[in-house]
């Protein structure tokens, strides 16, 4: 899945599960959290490091040549979010040659003081190395950042490879085209966070096909894949992080789903229309409304529904709707261990909560 998807984005909010355990399962069903760590982080012959890309993500480890120009922009730069201590560096190296795997608490500690942005020297130091490409995170232990020196960590025959900013470039255009099937320059952009005029200069290197869409104003580009396939009627009915990189991207979201999504953690709780970690519904490939859940106990509980117009505005729509969001919540409860499942609010008002209720009791499709 990773190799396929070529970026799986991690975050800190962690309702259901964390983001990056809920990408396989909305793909692949209830796969256990342990394995989906242990196929990241852990088994030895796959492989999987994190890096910059669509924000902080998990990356293929044969992915690592392909980030070189971003370690040599950080480079030619001097510095990223704070100048670096004169000499920490050192010391760091040192330690993780002589005693790592190790995280930033064990170099020394994450913080000078108590707010997020007072990183310590030793923060600062094992940041920068991780920018450039001296030190690599392997894995994610308790949420903390695991770091290796990059000469033990990756591949001798990866890191021997030093391809120069248009090969790397070329490479994850490629990568971004199959991951999306369909996309503008600026889905491609925003895939890697690459600028749009790099994407420019290699859009034909990286193989792509032009193509128009139908309803879209910008020129766009497809995976000669994508095209050669025909289409599978088959489609999961699940919950979505609102990090999965189906979703991720809210301007191609609106664009191919008809589906505004926004995340409100960070919205006062007054202001949230949909909620804290409100999950995009996806079923029959539609994106049908979002799911607001926690967890009380042994219960998986909605705290509010939010069906789009379209997807209640007749009888039959209603009931399909109201079944796949049943389907949907009782395959994450079993999933998180949970066997019951309530839901508080359903919006809009008008929605026969009837429905709802008579399909959560039919249990799972």
């Amino acid at each position: 899945m990773l190799e396929r998807l070529g970026a799986v984005q991690l975050d800190t909010i962690s309702v259901l599960a964390r983001s990056h355990e809920l990408v396989p399962y909305a793909r692949l069903g209830p796969v256990g959290r342990g394995a989906i760590e242990t196929a990241y982080w852990g088994n030895g012959s796959f492989g999987a490091f994190e890096y910059w890309a669509h924000a902080a993500s998990i990356l293929p480890m044969r992915d690592w040549p392909l980030f070189a120009f971003r370690r040599r922009a950080y480079l030619r730069r001097g510095w990223r979010w704070h100048k670096v201590p004169e000499g920490v560096c050192d010391e760091i190296r040192a330690r993780l040659r002589s005693d790592g795997p190790l995280t930033t608490k064990e170099l020394g500690g994450a913080k000078a003081s108590a707010e997020w942005w007072d990183w310590s020297e030793h923060k600062i130091g094992i940041e920068w190395l991780l920018d450039i490409g001296e030190a690599v995170c392997v894995e994610r232990v308790g949420w903390r950042r695991v770091y290796d020196l990059a000469e033990r960590a990756v591949p001798a025959e990866l890191l021997a490879q030093d391809p120069d900013d248009e090969a790397c470039l070329t490479a994850l255009v490629a990568r971004s085209g199959r991951a999306l099937g369909v996309a503008t320059r600026g889905d491609l952009a925003d895939y890697y966070r690459l600028k749009q005029d790099q994407v420019a200069a290699v859009v034909e290197a990286a193989g792509l096909v032009p193509v128009k869409v139908a309803g879209w104003k910008q020129q766009a580009w497809a995976d000669p894949e994508a095209l050669a396939a025909p289409a599978r009627g088959r489609h999961a009915t699940t919950l979505l992080s609102p990090f999965d990189s189906l979703v991720w991207d809210r301007a191609r979201t609106s664009r191919v789903f008809g589906f505004d999504h926004r995340l409100e953690a960070y919205v006062p709780k007054d202001k949230r229309v949909h909620g804290y970690f409100a999950m995009p519904l996806l079923a029959g490939g539609r994106l049908l409304g979002r799911v607001d859940p926690a967890r009380e106990g042994g219960t998986l509980v909605a705290r509010q529904v939010s069906f789009e117009p379209w997807a209640t505005r007749t009888a039959g729509r209603a009931e399909a709707s109201a079944a796949a969001l049943a389907t949907a919540l009782w395959r994450a409860a079993a999933w998180v261990g949970c066997d019951d499942v309530r839901v508080e609010r359903i919006v809009p008002d008008g929605v026969d909560r009837a429905l709802v209720e008579a399909a959560l009791k039919t249990g799972p499709a």
